[in-house]
């Protein structure tokens, strides 16, 4: 090995790591960890303040590595500098159970704060960390006791930058003046398939200062000491984030590689390999090799983070000693735990023809919460008057200061999404919600998927959930959603029937472990049902409504606003001799994880006439009806007035009644 500081050796250590796990997997993106190690360095080893030992240590500074292609990048980092992370999965890279796959994923990796890799979530999530901090900040801190100060760093490339998610989410954090958000931009100018001046010709930094961002440009991305002053300009900037364009060369040291799409998305080759170490100086053999002073050298990071944290204890035990109930809030709020008697204020509504939307339950339902719940927050994309979703009493986040609960996220729907993810992972902040109108999820379901994957708890409601919305027409009305919803792995979808469903429902979503909720209301009054089961059923997912007086003849089932037509539908029958047994099924996620047999008691199998009813497609039905009949959309709404729209589109009572003798009629056959 050639004399080289003892720095160059470490960034190359970090480099070659990621490039022999590239090529022993045969798979993976090499480029970036080459031409981004030296950035990262300089961040792990002289500025993130963390503690391998405890990666959960609450004031930690956040790093999210948007750019998850290059996961290889932070597997080493961790690895070396101390985390729970071995060799041995280092050289399991991309393989069946190992801690290492090919995009980070969080709660898989220790010391990995988000999953990243569809390019952009990750910019969104580190805006929602700086939220976070920024709010748990002002809530708690007080005058000599700071116990919430710390940075949300990431590093982000070409194709981050250019995605629609991390621009809404870098225009809100202009907005809201996050300084304590710095980005280091991987400005290598080179895309998968191509060089990046192919389809991206802007000037990143010039955008960014239209947003509101202090923006600094390296030229070099190897030149250490001029990426540590930008970093240290951009902390003094405290009233706006911070973006650092660091000039590198992906696939830096590769000889044939190096600087083109080549290096980014494939193993560079055994030749390759040995070239680009030989141009290096980095010794041949072994692969995998960390020299002893380089270990030892970022192995310095668990002592440090060791001493960091028991300063933060040290001065924790003294704002407990000041401030005892903020102290209580706080460590519960970082537990994920609810307040004892969060739930005492929600509401319960008696019987009522007339009723009311279950958008304006949810409003009172909501503001019931947030009385007991200080770290409940949350908001909407630009829609607050229609999904209910403000809470009383409170500001506007920012805006009116960093402690308000009201976060106004604008019409970014894909953006609030992501943020919503960031909140959630940073912690400290119980169940962040969003809103907006159920059509619009499909501008967020990327970010549902991830929290879904994450196994995290944010709460997405929407509003506007089906035909019955009206006039707007079919361009905001939900068809195909509830389906597409219902089919994302590890989320639960509630569609409640009433008020008092709602408030199950609401108590559901604040109770659910390990995935995000997603409540879906109405824009139309729908009657206050008769329901004294609502409490026990609504957890289960589906429940016996209204019984039939002997053994039913029929089934009818169905959700949210339609579940008031199958009631009537029941009476109609009744009226014929028919016997038909109501059943609600607010959510297919929790109806099927109470096992066949709670199941079948819902839902006798020997009852086989059968009669589903929602204002949507049919997709996710089947199983329940089991060859019987299902009355929905097969096309777009209309405009118009909902009660027209539910007759011309054949969604009534009516409807439902014909259904049911006719499914009657062939069981008896």
């Amino acid at each position: 090995m050639t004399t080289q500081s003892l720095d160059n050796r470490a960034i190359n250590t970090i480099r070659f790591l990621a490039v022999d796990a590239v090529q022993k997997a045969n798979s993976g993106h090499p480029g970036l960890p080459m031409g981004a190690a030296a950035m990262a360095y300089v961040l792990w080893t002289r500025f993130l303040k963390h503690n391998p030992s405890n990666p959960k240590w609450p004031d930690r500074d956040r790093f999210v590595l948007s750019a998850g292609h290059g996961s290889m990048l932070l597997y080493a980092l961790l690895h070396l500098t101390g985390y729970d992370l071995s060799l041995d999965e280092l050289k399991n890279f991309r393989q069946w159970g190992s801690k290492t796959p090919g995009h980070p994923e969080y709660g898989h990796t220790p010391g990995v704060e988000t999953t990243t890799g569809p390019l952009g979530q990750g910019f969104g999530n580190a805006v929602g960390m700086a939220v976070a901090e920024a709010f748990l900040a002002a809530r708690f801190n007080r005058n000599g006791h700071k116990v919430v100060d710390h940075y949300t760093y990431a590093i982000v490339s070409d194709g981050d930058v250019m995605e629609g998610v991390a621009q809404e989410a870098a225009s809100l954090a202009g907005h809201l003046k996050l300084g304590k958000l710095i980005m280091l931009y991987d400005d290598n100018r080179i895309t998968l398939a191509a060089p990046a001046d192919v389809t991206f010709t802007e000037d990143v930094p010039k955008r960014f200062e239209a947003y509101g961002w202090h923006t600094l440009k390296v030229e070099d991305g190897n030149d250490l000491d001029a990426i540590a002053a930008a970093i240290q300009l951009a902390q003094k900037v405290t009233d706006k984030p911070s973006l650092i364009s660091v000039r590198t060369i992906i696939g830096y040291g590769s000889p044939k590689k190096a600087g083109t799409y080549h290096a980014h998305g494939s193993p560079l080759g055994p030749d390759e390999v040995k070239a680009s170490k030989e141009n290096l100086g980095w010794p041949l053999e072994p692969d995998f090799l960390i020299p002893k002073d380089v270990q030892a050298h970022f192995l310095g990071s668990v002592e440090r983070g060791k001493a960091a944290e028991a300063d933060w204890q040290h001065h924790f035990a003294a704002y407990e000693a000041a401030f005892a109930d903020l102290a209580i809030q706080f460590k519960r709020a970082q537990a994920g735990q609810l307040p004892d008697a969060w739930d005492f204020d929600i509401p319960q509504y008696g019987p009522n023809a007339k009723g009311m939307a279950t958008r304006n339950a949810s409003g009172q339902i909501l503001n019931a919460i947030a009385k007991r719940v200080p770290t409940f927050m949350g908001g909407d994309a630009d829609l607050a008057e229609s999904t209910k979703t403000l809470i009383d009493g409170e500001g506007n986040f920012g805006v009116d200061g960093y402690d308000q609960r009201n976060l106004r996220f604008g019409i970014r729907e894909h953006a609030m999404g992501s943020i919503a993810n960031g909140l959630a992972l940073h912690g400290g902040i119980i169940k962040p919600y969003t809103a907006t109108f159920l059509v619009f999820s499909d501008y967020m379901r990327p970010a549902i998927r991830l929290a879904a994957l994450s196994g995290i708890e944010p709460i997405f409601v929407f509003t506007h959930d089906s035909i019955g919305l009206g006039e707007d027409g079919p361009t905001h009305q939900p068809v195909e959603h509830l389906a597409a919803l219902r089919t994302i792995p590890n989320s639960i979808v509630l569609r409640p029937a009433d008020a008092n469903e709602s408030s199950a429902a609401w108590k559901v979503a604040m109770e659910h472990k390990g995935g995000p909720v997603t409540l879906v209301f109405t824009r139309q009054n729908v009657p206050i049902l008769e329901q004294p089961a609502v409490w026990e059923g609504v957890p289960k997912g589906g429940y016996v409504l209204s019984d039939s007086e002997g053994e039913p003849d029929v089934l009818l089932m169905s959700t949210g606003s339609e579940v008031q037509l199958i009631l009537k539908a029941q009476e109609l029958l009744a009226q014929d001799g028919i016997q038909a047994r109501v059943i609600s099924i607010p959510s297919m996620e929790l109806f099927e994880a109470q096992g066949a047999d709670y199941v079948q008691s819902v839902l006798p199998p020997n009852v086989k006439a059968r009669v589903a009813v929602e204002a949507g497609v049919k997709q996710g039905w089947q199983e329940y009806l089991q060859g019987g009949h299902f009355i929905g959309l097969n096309r777009f709404g209309a405009s118009a007035p909902y009660e027209q729209i539910y007759q011309n589109l054949g969604i009534t009572a009516e409807a439902v009644v014909e259904a049911a003798k006719m499914q009657v009629a062939l069981q008896q056959a």
